[in-house]
């Protein structure tokens, strides 16, 4: 055991990777919301905001579960110039 947090919980470094992309895409979408509604008119209410915020987290949390590994094995692959 590593003395992580993570490790205790049980999740490994690829969950974890992924969870934390997840939540990145999240914030950055809500950011760019907030953002946009500063300068123009509100495109969405603060629930539906949320709503595709969350939508926005669970698909790049899928997305990064998903493709890291290809990506990683792409990148082993490659020849080093």
């Amino acid at each position: 055991m590593s003395g992580y947090p993570a490790d205790a919980m049980g999740l490994d470094p690829r969950t974890k990777s992924a969870l934390l992309w997840g939540v990145v895409g999240c914030l950055s979408f809500l950011v760019l919301v907030q953002g946009y509604t500063l300068f123009v008119e509100p495109p969405l209410s603060i629930a539906r905001g949320l709503a595709v915020g969350l939508a926005v987290g669970v698909g790049a949390t899928i997305g990064a579960y998903v493709l890291e590994p290809r990506i990683a094995a792409r990148a082993a692959d490659r020849p080093e110039r």
